[in-house]
């Protein structure tokens, strides 16, 4: 009988957590890790499954909340989920399959398999595609400023190589930076495919699930196949809004598609420990981390990162597409390992799952070390308010040079606010002399705005701190104020050699508004000197001998040195 139907009673048992069969937490354990995810225990509400697996088994597993809202049907553990970027760890697996069988080498040149992809002169190896170091443009960002729309347009393997082949040049030179590239795995996937002589996905079920017994768990290379027990997508608009479906909708694997189980993740997580696939040395060349050109050693290993939590190792990857979100983190030291798959835009995995973490493994954690003799500002330190001469002295454009990002700090309303943009201002607040957190945002208590004056020819400048982390150094620029007549001078039709669309720049009253395909209009924010941001991003404009304007440099996250032409008038 169809659940609408059901009593309310009965409604209620098919939300409430699955006990699992062989549960060994105790019950305290058991009640704290289940008030983690109450807030999605509801039948009106998406959720998650979570799965926590110790010493090579599954020590608990629960559903919260609804895989389907449509039908009332309850996420239960082997209820199966797009896992997005978790993904990546099982195309870097691949690959180091085949390079046991001999069939390949790390470090062989990726045009050696996709001979189609421009020639950078640089050498790509497998291996920079597997760290995340190649220089290639994200798939994601390019597909985006050529006009498709993430999760609504279908992506296919061949819309991604329709932009790839069309690059001009990489980010930055092959092993001299990390930066995050979801094209480096949809290149592995393919070569996975040439080499192999079958689908990824068959190579994938063949080489890596069937041995492993994860018989709920497959790439999805076809958006129109029915998976069984499959989640919905969702997201909200707002905290009071109605849920909506956000279902991915591509046709492309290696960096995302994967879909699987916390059931089927555990039998995974044991082959970190004993492998039934890879051999002996598998984990160790699973978790081996590169150096950059510079010799500096990288926390991203093969599809996983690698890092501490509370003194504690960790091996780890999270995931997030449409409206789903994942993440697996392992303890190898403890043999405890803990997935999160959820199917609401709005959870955090890689949050709850530490959670988790923090009450299982409650005696293993490590204490805090010794804060440092000048510990870094708290938002309980009191601060006197500023006057106004103090605000003067800070107020003004800041500019990151190494990530192309802006700071614009004002005076506005007797305050020393920050102008995110599109009148959305938020106060500084001070919390000790020359330090700042940032009011009206959730995250305000992690990160540090440090103002530095000016000093020895020095201009003054901004260290932007997020938790512990190493500072963001931004410099204080010129601001630039441009009139409506200045503003219309880079009005214009600007093209570009490496995607097609035309980028249309109009004005609108005494706005500059960017235009693009299947977009809304992005308001252009000036920032310094012929640039100026944007939703799309950071647009520089280049100029002749006789100072009329010839194009812009689009930098955007995980694109740089885009370059646009414009066209006669």
């Amino acid at each position: 009988m169809p659940s609408k139907y059901l009593p309310h009673a009965a409604l209620a048992l098919l939300v409430t957590p699955l006990v699992a069969s062989a549960q060994t937490l105790s019950p305290d354990n058991v009640t704290q890790v289940d008030n983690i995810f109450a807030q999605w225990s509801k039948p009106d509400s998406p959720g998650c499954a979570l799965g926590i697996y110790q010493d090579g088994k599954i020590v608990y597993k629960q559903g919260y909340g609804m895989a389907n809202l449509n039908d009332d049907v309850p996420i239960t553990p082997a209820t199966v989920f797009h896992v997005a970027s978790m993904s990546k760890q099982f195309t870097a697996a691949s690959i180091l399959l085949l390079a046991q069988q001999g069939k390949l080498s790390l470090d062989d040149d990726i045009h050696k398999y996709i001979p189609e992809l421009p020639d950078f002169h640089e050498t790509i190896t497998l291996r920079h595609l597997m760290h995340h170091t190649s220089g290639l443009r994200d798939q994601w960002a390019l597909l985006e400023l050529a006009g498709w729309r993430y999760s609504q347009d279908l992506i296919t393997d061949d819309d991604v190589m329709s932009v790839l082949v069309h690059q001009k040049e990489l980010n930055f030179k092959p092993g001299e930076q990390f930066l995050y590239s979801n094209t480096g795995f949809t290149l592995l996937a393919i070569t996975v495919a040439r080499v192999s002589g079958m689908s990824f996905r068959e190579f994938t079920t063949k080489n890596i699930f069937i041995p492993l017994g994860m018989t709920h768990t497959h790439f999805r290379d076809d958006h129109e196949e029915v998976i069984k027990h499959d989640a919905l997508g969702y997201e909200q608009a707002g905290k009071d809004k109605p849920f909506r479906m956000n279902l991915t909708n591509f046709d492309t694997a290696g960096a995302t598609s994967l879909h699987t189980t916390v059931e089927d993740l555990q039998l995974w997580d044991e082959n970190f420990y004993h492998p039934v696939i890879g051999g002996p040395d598998f984990t160790q060349q699973m978790t081996h981390r590169d150096k950059l050109n510079n010799g500096e050693l990288q926390d991203y290993a093969s599809g996983l990162s690698i890092g501490t939590y509370k003194g504690l190792p960790t091996v780890d990857h999270n995931g997030g597409d449409a409206g789903y979100r994942s993440d697996m983190t392992r303890f190898p030291d403890q043999h405890f390992s803990a997935s999160v798959l959820c199917n609401s835009a709005g959870t955090n995995p890689s949050d709850l799952v530490r959670k988790v973490a923090d009450i299982v493994l409650a005696k293993d954690f490590k204490a805090a070390p010794t804060p440092p003799a000048s510990p870094k500002p708290q938002s309980t330190t009191v601060a006197s308010p500023l006057t106004p001469d103090e605000m003067a002295a800070i107020a003004g454009t800041y500019w990151d040079r190494k990530d192309d990002d802006f700071n614009i700090i004002v005076i506005k309303d007797n305050k020393l606010q920050m102008d995110t943009g599109d009148n959305d201002f938020h106060e500084l607040k001070p919390i000790a002399p020359s330090h700042f957190h940032l009011a009206g945002v959730h995250w305000s208590d992690d990160v540090d705005f440090h103002f530095i004056a000016a000093d020895a020819g020095k201009p003054r400048s901004l260290e932007q701190t997020y938790k512990d982390g190493k500072p963001d150094l931004y410099e204080s620029v010129a601001t630039f104020d441009p009139t409506p007549t200045q503003l219309a001078d880079y009005a214009g039709a600007y093209t570009s050699e490496e995607i097609d669309p035309i980028y249309r720049l109009t004005m609108t009253g005494d706005k500059l508004n960017l235009n693009r395909l299947k977009h809304k209009p992005d308001p252009l924010h000036p920032a310094m000197t012929d640039t100026f941001t944007s939703d799309t991003g950071t647009l520089h404009f280049t100029r002749d001998a006789n100072h009329k304007i010839t194009g812009f440099t689009l930098n955007s996250g995980r694109i740089r040195n885009f370059h646009f032409t414009r066209k006669p008038d």
